[in-house]
């Protein structure tokens, strides 16, 4: 019996228990993890996964993977790299290193691994290595960044991975931070554009998004006060795109709006520029706002549209650390908003 074939079929990883229910045989294991299409993350454990798979090193650890690292895996929009987080169950013991499992996770310094004691019980024969999609987008908003949530979400609803039902209920046991769920939208295409959007939707710009014209534009992603058009490039190195966007900044202009292509990059690393370029587009066409780390300024026309900033942002140091505004928290000055 081909034992690799079969732990895949059922998930990715099996202890030997189910697999000799399902008819493998201990010969055909030995077999498997000679020729290197089974491993052995714990004890007992035979997974299909490599070695360097989170789902495997989460396993190694004790647990599944949870919080950003299970909505990496699933193919989510992350930026950067980021601790393996473990979902472990409450009286788990003999937790190991994610890299080692002959070493205890009490015996190394850090590894690299965040543990969430919040599993009911240890799997029992079989395991995706993977908690549930609603239980890691919960984790996600209560513990990374305002912008990251958002995006999370932004992705789940994009792709339609929780129906209404479910985000609902997540947006109910959020509680207090509720508001990341009102914040995201359904026809978000990309991570730059939804760090794009949150961002100046909390510097007080009214964003429009995905908004359909005519005249050969199927959609902009980002119009900022009726005036300014906003197209973020995801990638740089898609050369074969550099007509069919220079033909939609044609279009754009011809719509009567000021066009501005960011690439995904400057939106990552190079914000304080972008923002510097939109708010002269803005002036350009009459509409005069002051962006700031500090907050917004309006200093024109008092009839200019803004948006008050989502509640619970609060604008940190750089751009990459919009942080959810809780009393307490570092970065959050005294009195700012809860």
């Amino acid at each position: 019996m081909d034992a690799a074939h079969l732990v895949a079929r059922h998930g990715g990883a099996l202890d030997r228990r189910r697999l000799h229910e399902l008819g493998a045989t201990d010969h055909d294991l030995r077999r498997a993890l000679r020729a290197g299409s089974l491993n052995r993350p714990r004890r007992g454990w035979y997974s299909s996964w490599g070695e360097r798979d989170p789902r495997f090193r989460a396993m190694r650890v004790g647990g599944r993977l949870t919080g950003i690292s299970a909505i990496a895996a699933l193919g989510c929009w992350v930026l950067g790299r980021r601790p393996l987080h473990v979902a472990v169950p409450v009286n788990a013991a003999r937790l190991r290193s994610q890299w080692r499992r002959d070493i205890r996770r009490a015996d190394t310094h850090d590894d690299g691994a965040v543990v969430h004691w919040v599993a009911l019980a240890h799997d029992r024969g079989s395991t995706t290595g993977i908690v549930d999609l609603p239980e890691a987008v919960e984790l996600v908003c209560r513990t990374e960044t305002a912008e990251q949530a958002i995006a999370v979400l932004d992705w789940v609803r994009r792709t339609g991975q929780l129906d209404r039902i479910e985000l609902a209920a997540l947006r109910e046991r959020l509680g207090p931070l509720r508001w990341l769920v009102d914040a995201s939208v359904d026809n978000c295409d990309s991570l730059p554009e939804s760090f794009a959007r949150t961002r100046l939707r909390a510097a007080g710009v009214q964003v429009s998004t995905q908004v359909g014209f005519t005249d050969g534009l199927e959609h902009i992603d980002l119009v900022l006060e009726g005036a300014v058009a906003v197209e973020v490039d995801g990638d740089e190195h898609h050369r074969e795109r550099f007509e069919v966007d220079r033909a939609r900044d044609l279009a754009i202009t011809r719509v009567g709006l000021h066009a501005v292509r960011p690439s995904a990059r400057q939106v990552f690393t190079r914000w304080p520029a972008v923002q510097a370029a939109l708010v002269r587009a803005l002036r350009e066409r009459g509409i005069l706002v002051d962006l700031h780390n500090s907050g917004v300024a309006q200093v024109g026309r008092p009839a200019t549209r803004r948006e008050s900033a989502p509640p619970g942002l609060q604008p940190g140091t750089t751009p990459e650390l919009w942080r959810r505004a809780r009393r307490g928290a570092p970065g959050i000055p005294p009195g700012g908003p809860c």
